[in-house]
């Protein structure tokens, strides 16, 4: 019987949490979504592939509906009107900043790069930067060399995972996604540091972090010695001699740790 006293209390101290925490969100004009759980929101449903559900979740109610992943809203727009609205006039600056998350704290050196810095000057100078330094026509076609031959690679790598015995009368399931950011990673790498080839909780967010501050750090110092290099980092290198404030090391190794998400959208192109 005590039991059962306490297995009541327990729920209900769940659900007045969970009017605490997610009745706020009533108040607020969103758009139509599917029924959510307590606490988990829409996250059990989130199976890949997850662009096919979210497509026959638009077509069910409409091109712009609403999710909830565990405690925060997402709003998802499907439409190119909508998207084209959504990103001109004063929604474009609404909605051009981001939120303050952990992973960004300590893997995105304190919301300072370009995938994660919130809106504002320094986000705007970041991405003049990654135009004229990074994706300008200039840059993009003095090392199209390296991108032909990181294809190459891939296609040599792909064709040999591909088959499943050694006669190469047969075929097997190949995971594109580590295919796809090794050339991502090596094409971004090369273009720093001049050719060259590389691979490859708060406390674990906080360590992956630091290792990836070590090895962007190596980066940079090699880029540093070698003076003589005409890469994107030798460039912000020179910058960062002229103006040494602005264009710290941090700064620079934020703008080559944000050139990583590029894999992940050819992963996501390769799903459609």
């Amino acid at each position: 019987m005590l039991m059962l006293l306490y297995l009541i209390l327990l729920l209900v101290l769940l659900i007045l949490v969970y009017k605490l925490l997610f009745s706020k969100t009533h108040r607020y004009n969103l758009p139509p979504g599917p029924p959510s759980r307590p606490f988990v929101g829409h996250l059990h449903l989130m199976k890949p592939p997850v662009h096919r559900l979210l497509q026959r979740f638009s077509e069910k109610y409409g091109p712009i509906f609403s999710l909830r992943y565990g405690s925060s809203r997402v709003v998802v727009i499907t439409s190119l009107s909508l998207v084209q609205e959504s990103f001109t006039g004063t929604n474009d600056v609404i909605l051009s900043s981001r939120p303050l998350q952990l992973t960004a704290k300590y893997v995105g050196y304190n919301h300072t790069t370009v995938g994660t810095a919130p809106y504002g000057d320094h986000w705007r100078n970041l991405r003049r930067i990654f135009s004229l330094e990074i994706l300008s026509s200039n840059r993009l076609t003095s090392f199209l060399y390296i991108r032909k031959d990181e294809i190459r690679r891939m296609l040599t790598r792909l064709s040999r995972d591909a088959h499943s015995d050694d006669d190469g009368s047969r075929f097997t399931h190949v995971e594109l996604e580590p295919l796809l950011s090794d050339l991502t990673f090596n094409n971004i790498v090369r273009l720093m540091v001049a050719g060259k080839r590389y691979y490859g909780d708060d406390k674990e967010v906080m360590a992956t972090g630091k290792s990836m501050d070590e090895f962007l750090q190596r980066l940079l110092d090699d880029c540093r010695r070698d003076k003589d290099g005409n890469t994107m980092v030798t460039h912000l290198l020179s910058l960062q001699q002229q103006e040494p404030d602005y264009y710290s090391d941090i700064t620079i190794k934020g703008l080559m740790m944000s050139t990583r998400s590029a894999a992940k959208t050819c992963e996501y192109l390769d799903q459609l």
